[in-house]
């Protein structure tokens, strides 16, 4: 059946790129497609957002190479392979390879005319379909199944547009879910979790989405081959069955901007063209000038590569789309929970050129460096701002700006540039350097940095560099890999976040949120600063006429300040330093951890078990009361067992959890195993349980903190038990653990019999309070079901810290 031709006299052209007829009465929407059989981008991103769940305003799909391909009375969209290739100047060879691997077409549509060449379709079911897959990411969210609702979808007119270089049209979509839970008639408006707190009426959400048709760029950009040494990201990996056997058939090629120099034979030039970046102006002050004073930082860089004002800052100009391709942009983008911000690029698939940098920058992340840097400092006698407070969370939104324009740039991760200082590196995520003052007070006045770094030079210069004309191929290889031995031969590495994030992370360097070069020394520093800030913890942590309760949402991340230190010490467990080293180029490859430092770092972890450590003062927990109307607990409190009032001992038990699952993780024991037996004098599994025990189980009766009085005597033993409880059901499930090896297994059920005959004798020999002898009485219980049926303990089962990243 053949597509009724429309009526093109009530129809709007925007020309552009793809040219566009809009027609307004029938709510449709036709493409001319001048373009059959040739390439272009084609993605999709979303200009309305959700607010959470990472369905942002800004956020993008993967790019991919399409074409329009006529097909009788249908004009398909094909999506191309690039992932299998031949680079041989035979057709033969490259059409073997091409009808090797599939293609996917994305769409069928009907053809309603041509003229000229120029074919005619109606695009409007093509748009209006779900290309980002909202309904899958809704009914992820454990509140049931979302679909997409045809009938409460329609074209946005306003949000459609075309560009010289590209062409969007943007689609309103309804997603559906009758058993979606509504917001309570009381209070709902208190509620910041779930989607009932991120739409009016969470059976019905309603976002908006662009498609977008870009113009794939002429073939004068030279791809630069990847080196894991870089730092650089690598999205373009493809097999090319032209290569010599003699050479790897997978080739990888480094995401760069193009960029060139007016002169190239000069060692600094102007560009050709340079790298613009544009604020938005939806960011409000003072945040939208500390984005522009962190992003013009990267024009250092740039220089150090040979290039003089290349790299722009501007805000984006009055009327300007943010989503024309033609502008790189820092997108202010507001969030109902705090959430990780994100540099991400469009780029060409076939060669690895960044065609556009968007970068994601989420609000409320600076109301949690507020409430870091307030309950550090106690500031508030009255109600009058404290300037050290706002100039922190500018100081961390400038270096933020630059991280995230760094990943636009091309750049991944660095997480071992922390342990060297802020002077490495912005490409690491950075926790505030903090110092103890003389009078036991916090200087937070270098908690940031203020520049790129020495690593981001060298990153900028192997991916950027131009080199003088004549230079061959081979020698520019050579030059490149000279760039990164020199940078190893003084120190300087990389290592991605995929070593940096997991629990079971093995790297003694490489981590998130930590400072200094030594992990267990800054752990114990950490712990003084801690217990610093708590000294003097109070109402002054609030302004006046804030709810008392909040002074428990203050409290978390000073409680847990030590949190992401301990991450970075009890790698040194079990630990192994490695680098992407390459043969040849005279890197260490690898080195496990010495049986010292293993140990300190070991001890480090251990001290944050202490009671004194982890019991809170009476007179502050006299000023913790049940939360208030409209001020429901949120996700980043404490969980407990107490019903409406905070707990104390729950808390404890969080923290407790945090550095014991670090530490009795399966990955981290089957490595104490394996490297023990290779070297004796290394700490092996059997000697870190045992240590961890009688840190714990084994220790003496504790007091509280400094000047504690019965009441924190009294609480610090309950601590005590809570510890040991957490230890004993981490323990157990290390011994059930369908991740460990059978080895550790063992190893854990030697200790795990060990604990119990101890217990057993002390219960024996008596002289325990009630409570102690309960606790010991239910833990040889539990320990008893352990063996007749182990499976039932692999989850521990006790109470997590709130989530605590992004800072």
């Amino acid at each position: 059946m053949t597509a009724s031709r429309p009526d093109l006299t009530r129809c709007r052209l925007l020309d552009g790129f793809v040219p566009l007829l809009w027609d307004q009465p029938a709510g449709r929407l036709y493409l001319r497609i001048g373009r059959v059989g040739e390439e272009l981008l084609y993605l999709d991103r979303l200009s309305h957002g959700l607010g959470d769940l990472r369905l942002e305003r800004g956020n993008l799909s993967r790019p991919q190479v399409v074409r329009f391909e006529r097909r009788g009375a249908r004009l398909l969209l094909v999506a191309a392979n690039y992932a299998w290739r031949s680079s041989s100047p035979e057709q033969a060879q490259r059409d073997a390879v091409r009808q090797a691997f599939a293609e996917s077409v994305l769409w069928a549509f009907d053809i309603l005319g041509e003229e000229h060449g120029v074919v005619l379709v109606d695009a409007t079911g093509f748009l209006l379909r779900d290309a980002s897959n909202v309904a899958g990411v809704l009914s992820g969210a454990g509140e049931g199944a979302y679909a997409l609702d045809p009938s409460r979808c329609a074209i946005a007119e306003e949000g459609t547009g075309a560009f010289p270089l590209n062409t969007q049209v943007e689609s309103i979509l309804t997603f559906t879910n009758p058993n979606a839970h509504r917001l309570p008639f009381w209070f709902g408006n208190g509620q910041l979790e779930g989607l009932a707190a991120m739409a009016p009426d969470p059976r019905a959400i309603t976002i908006r989405v662009r498609n977008c048709f870009v113009q794939l760029p002429d073939a004068d950009f030279r791809p630069r081959r990847f080196d894991p040494r870089s730092s650089f990201f690598s999205s373009v990996i493809f097999h090319d069955f032209a290569t010599s056997l003699e050479e790897p058939a997978d080739t990888h090629y480094a995401l760069r901007h193009r960029l060139e120099k007016k002169d190239p034979t000069a060692a600094i030039s102007e560009p050709v063209r340079p790298i613009v970046y544009y604020i938005d102006r939806g960011a409000p002050e003072p945040m939208r000038t500390a984005l522009l004073e962190g992003a013009v930082w990267w024009n250092k860089a740039f220089e150090a590569a040979g290039f003089r004002d290349a790299f722009r800052v501007e805000l984006l100009p009055e009327g300007a789309d943010p989503m024309d391709i033609r502008y790189n942009m820092v997108n202010w983008v507001p969030r109902a929970t705090r959430g990780f911000s994100n540099g991400k690029m469009i780029w060409d698939p076939r060669t690895g050129e960044i065609l556009q940098g968007t970068v994601t920058l989420t609000a409320l992340r600076d109301r949690h460096l507020r409430a870091i840097t307030e309950a550090l400092l106690s500031p508030y006698d009255d109600a009058t701002p404290c300037p050290t407070v706002h100039e922190l969370m500018m100081a961390r939104l400038r270096q933020l700006s630059a991280h995230e324009i760094g990943h636009t740039l091309g750049l991944d991760h660095n997480h071992v540039a922390s342990t060297f200082g802020a002077e490495m590196s912005v490409m690491d995520y950075p926790a505030p350097v903090l110092k103890l003052t003389g009078n036991g007070g916090i200087d937070l006045s270098a908690a940031y940095g203020t520049a790129i770094g020495s690593w981001d030079e060298i990153s900028i210069a192997w991916g950027y560099r131009q080199f003088p004309p004549g230079t061959t191929p081979a020698q520019e290889a050579a030059e490149l890999n000279r760039m990164l031995e020199d940078a190893a031969r003084r120190g300087l590495y990389t290592l991605a976040q995929q070593d940096a994030v997991p629990d079971s992370g093995v790297h003694p360097k490489g981590h998130n949120w930590d400072t200094g070069e030594d992990a267990a020394e800054e752990l114990h520093h950490v712990l003084a600063v801690r217990e610093a800030a708590l000294a003097r913890f109070g109402e002054n942590a609030i302004k006046p006429g804030r709810p008392m309760a909040l002074l428990a949402d203050v409290l978390v991340p000073l409680y847990l300040l030590h949190r992401y230190q301990t991450e970075a010490a009890v790698k040194l467990v079990g630990g192994l330093e490695f680098r992407y080293a390459m043969r040849g180029d005279g890197q260490p490859v690898t080195r496990i951890v010495r049986g010292d430092d293993q140990r300190r770092g070991l001890a480090a972890v251990l001290a944050t078990l202490s009671p004194a450590a982890l019991t809170l003062p009476e007179p502050l927990l006299r000023l913790l009361p049940p939360r208030p109307p409209e001020y429901p607990r949120i996700r980043d409190s404490f969980a407990g067992h107490t019903g409406l009032t905070f707990d104390p001992l729950g808390a404890a038990e969080g923290a407790a959890t945090h550095s014991l699952a670090l530490l009795f993780h399966p990955h981290r024991a089957g490595r104490l195993v394996e490297h023990h037996q290779r070297d004796a004098s290394l700490p092996g599994l059997h000697e870190v349980l045992r240590t961890a025990l009688d840190a714990t189980w084994h220790a003496p009766a504790q007091t509280g903190p400094a000047q504690t009085g019965p009441a924190e005597t009294g609480l610090a033993q309950a601590v005590k038990l809570v510890v040991e409880h957490v230890a004993l059901r981490h323990l157990l499930a290390l011994a059930a653990s369908e991740e460990a090896s059978a080895l550790v297994r063992a190893i854990a059920c030697d200790v795990v019999e060990e604990l119990r005959a101890a217990v057993a004798a002390g219960l024996a020999e008596g002289g325990l309070d009630p409570v102690t002898r309960a606790h010991r009485r239910a833990a040889l219980d539990s320990l008893a079901a352990f063996a007749r049926t182990p499976e039932r303990f692999r989850t521990p089962g006790t109470l997590p810290p709130p989530p605590g990243m992004p800072i």
